[in-house]
């Protein structure tokens, strides 16, 4: 697990060592351990790295037997150990123990096609002088990032994180306006863009190759989970629990300390009740709670981590921590709305003073439909799928609109949300119900210059693409890989690569094997969603590992009690965004709209919390970025 940088010049211009020390440095809290450097002809290399594998003989950049082609790689590679004794039958060499020489050997074997032979997480960069050529990839799930631009003249520019690239002068600092619409409805800007517009970022299951020369590159998309048409195996319970042990257990492979996050709930139980099979020694568990009894979780952690027998620490902490605000801010570099992350953040520092490596059960409600919404959406098809679109917009679109908007109502009241979603097709609907700020109430915030650039451009665009590469799959299959693609990628592995490499902690997760993925895909809807019950299979398959009363607990997770917070210790700040410079000099934002909205929540006439906390992470972004104004 590292920290990967580099800069390749157009036309073999020397790379001034200086700025890739920069952007290198920019870095380095996801390297701690070390330092090291490749420049060559036109192109250089940074990497900073946490040793946790072959620690001794692990060191990168590192380089072919011939000097031919040099790598630089943020990750880990879970097969690396039978990859290796098929390239040693193949005729390779090996000079360590480690998976970044596996990886470079694979590379050396089979090009550009060696990341279909990976099974793990990450981002690299190949320098082959032989074809003069750059090759930057990044894993099926996304799970490790990679930015990349091309510069005015041509250079290409890439890095683990968007910070990075600000290191280069040439890199150009202007906001991008569809991207910024994109996060004030979903609350995090979706691949492939950044908040920056000369900025991109290399998609999940994605290489691409950069001839020496050339002004642009060739992508290719060398995954998809094969979900249309799958069938699963009638003993698919034990067979999910096989198939996750497998993905545990090639997780546990490290040569230095390795633990777990606990929360108490079904996924990392899961996890860590495998662990304790898979180990003859107690597992290192930690868990954050609240010191507000109201919000406070950890005794459901405390009670799995007894149940297993684990080392187990955990820590109460204030859920309303100011000063974390700024430090996500900083830690994210893009806006990023997931109040979660102040908690994440704590719980990667607390994992840290133990362990190096932690495995995290992210990625269970994505693959078996564990969310609310997945069950809501399923019961508003019902409606979709008897009425046709013209009709339903006709029908419900006037009723969306002049329905009130009744948070406080019992849910069956809630009828609003549901006559808009009814008015739109499938994929626009599930965009919608994941909205952090729905277009109601994005209207209020936009200024009249900021409609007139977006010309019409609506973040559901990006769901109603996507739906193309599952076309013909049922409609719960659908909105997951949806959620697959754009919340789990851009939110849920952001906010934990983020949290965990500013401690210099690497996170693994298990559920998110491609293997595991692409079994689960094949579940039938059915064994996802039963009795109005998300992830049934997973429930069933293992109800005999862990205690019941946690398998059969509600949802929760990271809880931040915000709508209180922002009424009082935060009034000032949600008051103070009607003057808001950073927001207000854009010109893209109706500074009284946002008056208006802070005076309600803070009067406590109206929520508005998720809009506001959206702002207020939006205002302290962009000027941690120091962003041009567009105005």
């Amino acid at each position: 697990m590292c920290g990967i940088s580099g800069w390749m010049t157009v036309g073999g211009a020397p790379v001034n060592e200086d700025i890739l020390r920069k952007m290198t440095d920019a870095i380095a809290h996801r390297g701690p351990d070390g330092d090291g450097f490749f420049i060559g002809n036109g192109i250089g290399f940074g990497h900073r790295r946490l040793s946790i594998i072959d620690i001794a003989g692990g060191a990168q950049p590192m380089y072919s037997d011939d000097k031919n082609v040099v790598l630089t790689y943020n990750g880990e590679i879970y097969n690396y150990q039978s990859l290796k004794a098929e390239l040693i039958s193949l005729g390779h060499r090996f000079h360590t123990k480690s998976d970044t020489e596996v990886l470079l050997n694979s590379y050396m074997q089979w090009g550009a096609d060696c990341v279909s032979h990976l099974r793990g997480m990450f981002a690299f960069a190949v320098w082959d002088s032989r074809n003069q050529s750059l090759l930057l990839a990044r894993d099926r799930l996304g799970i490790k990032p990679l930015y990349y631009a091309f510069l005015p003249a041509g250079d290409i520019v890439f890095g683990s994180e968007l910070k990075s690239l600000l290191a280069h002068p040439g890199v150009t600092r202007k906001l991008r306006l569809d991207a910024l619409e994109d996060y004030l409805m979903l609350g995090y800007v979706p691949d492939p863009k950044t908040i920056i517009d000369s900025v991109g970022k290399l998609e999940a299951a994605t290489t691409l190759v950069v001839k020496k020369g050339e002004l642009s590159g060739k992508k290719h998309c060398y995954w998809v989970p094969g979900i249309a048409g799958r069938v699963s195996h009638p003993s698919k319970q034990d067979e999910l629990l096989d198939n996750l042990a497998d993905a545990v257990e090639m997780r546990m492979i490290a040569d230095v300390p390795l633990g777990a996050f606990l929360s108490g709930g079904v996924d990392s139980s899961t996890i860590v009740g495998l662990m304790s099979k898979a180990s003859g020694d107690a597992v290192q568990t930690c868990a954050i709670g609240s010191d507000d009894p109201d919000y406070d979780e950890s005794l459901y952690a405390r009670e799995v981590a007894n149940y297993f027998g684990t080392n187990h620490r955990q820590r109460l902490i204030s859920p309303t921590d100011s000063n974390l605000m700024d430090v996500v801010a900083t830690l994210y570099d893009e806006p990023f709305a997931d109040q979660s992350a102040l908690p994440t953040y704590s719980v990667c520092g607390l994992a840290r003073e133990t362990v190096k490596v932690a495995l995290s059960g992210d990625g269970g409600d994505e693959l078996f439909a564990g969310y609310r919404r997945h069950k809501f959406h399923m019961i508003e098809e019902k409606a979709r799928s008897r009425l046709p679109l013209p009709i339903r917009q006709v029908m419900f679109g006037p009723l969306g609109k002049i329905y009130p908007k009744m948070d406080w109502a019992p849910q069956f009241l809630r009828g609003k949300s549901t006559f808009e979603a009814l008015a739109r097709t499938s994929a626009q609907a599930y965009c919608h119900s994941v909205s952090k700020i729905p277009d109601r109430d994005r209207k209020r915030l936009h200024s009249a210059k900021f409609r007139k650039s977006l010309a019409g451009y609506h973040p559901d665009q990006l769901f109603t693409a996507l739906t193309k590469d599952v076309e013909g799959c049922d409609p719960l299959t659908l909105i997951q890989y949806l959620d697959l693609k754009t919340y789990l990628t851009g939110d849920i592995l952001t906010k934990v690569d983020r949290a965990s490499m500013a401690h210099g902690l690497e996170v693994r997760v298990p559920l998110l094997d491609h293997k595991f993925v692409e079994w689960s895909f094949a579940v039938p809807p059915s064994e996802r969603i039963k009795d109005g019950i998300g992830k049934h299979i997973l429930r069933e398959a293992v109800a005999e590992l862990i205690p019941a009363n946690v398998l059969n607990r509600p949802k929760s997770g990271f809880i931040v009690p915000t709508v209180a917070w922002m009424r009082e210790e935060l009034a000032g700040d949600v008051k103070a965004l009607a003057t808001n410079e950073v927001l207000g000099d854009s010109g893209l934002f109706d500074m009284r709209g946002i008056g208006r909205l802070a005076d309600e929540h803070v009067s406590g006439l109206g929520d508005h919390h998720t809009t506001l906390w959206s702002m207020l992470m939006l205002s302290k972004s962009l000027n941690a970025l120091g962003l041009e104004a567009v105005a």
